[in-house]
């Protein structure tokens, strides 16, 4: 696979915009963005409320080294965000499904974050039953994790989740303001790797792109019911991986930090744990140099 666009350092977040490339999934526009050049790319997932511009740091170092591919997925960043769409985890694995098909990628690595992660436990479990009924489709090599909630039972909801999930959740949604964003943000990162004025603003340009990510948040939320309907199946995906996992996760996140990590030790076998002190929810943005020489 050759990808012909983000080559370099990208220098700002409109530049990054621009040199995404469109896919169209279910009539609505996906970005997607491409470097590198070899024959295993990386799949890079963000989390949830930002978008792939969290790998901005990585993006470089890794397209120096391979292929790498990133989306918007629907509701994020710069990609559509209709308000009458069903957002499940299970259609944002198949935007990656289809995004990959259509640039003939059928192996991959994956790196995921935050909700990224539940999506690659659902490609990990449709991978492993494709391997066990033997059928074609994308397989996955190996898949390093960030901070994010793989166990429904140690996911710790900021107060603001836990508004938006419940029956105000769309009064909540509409009310959200750009203020109230960025100080929730920030509370979940390290008290000594607070994200920078510019940082914050670029996060609050991804949120509000568009019909805005803030307002149907109400409705991306659902995932967190949907971790705990199909948590048989998505923890199992990490107990049964067939193919190597790493956890790589900041200690000091107050919604998935020290405390999930140890519960991946109690249920995962032989666990691949590096825990980053001082470090919060955000690993690739709060200690950007450590995440790429601990990839698998």
């Amino acid at each position: 696979m050759t990808a012909v666009s983000g080559a370099g350092m990208i220098a700002s977040l409109d530049a990054w915009r621009r040199a995404a490339r469109r896919h169209l999934h279910r009539g609505h526009a996906v970005q997607v963005y491409l470097a590198g050049q070899g024959e295993l790319p990386l799949v890079l997932i963000h989390g949830f409320p930002t978008a792939s511009w969290d790998w901005r740091h990585q993006w470089a170092t890794l397209a120096a080294a391979g292929p790498v591919v990133a989306i918007d997925m629907l509701g994020f960043g710069f990609s559509d965000k209709p308000s009458d769409y069903t957002y499940t985890v299970m259609d944002h694995a198949d935007q990656h499904e289809a995004v990959l098909a259509d640039l003939g990628i059928t192996r991959c690595r994956i790196l995921a974050h935050d909700y990224g992660d539940t999506v690659a436990q659902e490609l990990l479990a449709r991978d492993a039953e494709r391997r066990t009924a033997g059928r074609p489709g994308l397989r996955l090599e190996a898949v390093t994790l960030l901070n994010g909630g793989l166990f429904p039972e140690t996911h710790r909801a900021t107060i603001l989740q836990r508004l938006l999930a419940s029956p105000v959740g769309a009064l909540v949604a509409r009310a959200t303001r750009e203020k109230v964003f960025k100080s929730r943000f920030s509370a979940v990162f390290g008290p000594s790797t607070q994200p920078s004025a510019g940082d914050l603003d670029d996060a609050w340009t991804l949120v509000s792109a568009g019909t805005g990510t803030h307002r149907i948040a109400h409705l991306l939320i659902d995932y967190m019911a949907q971790r705990r309907r199909h948590r048989t199946r998505w923890v199992g995906a990490l107990t049964t991986a067939p193919v190597p996992l790493r956890l790589i996760c900041g200690a000091v996140d107050p919604v998935s930090g020290a405390h999930m990590a140890a519960r991946y030790r109690e249920l995962i076998p032989n666990p691949d744990v590096h825990l980053l002190p001082g470090i919060g929810h955000y690993p690739q943005l709060e200690a950007p140099d450590r995440i790429v020489p601990l990839l698998i």
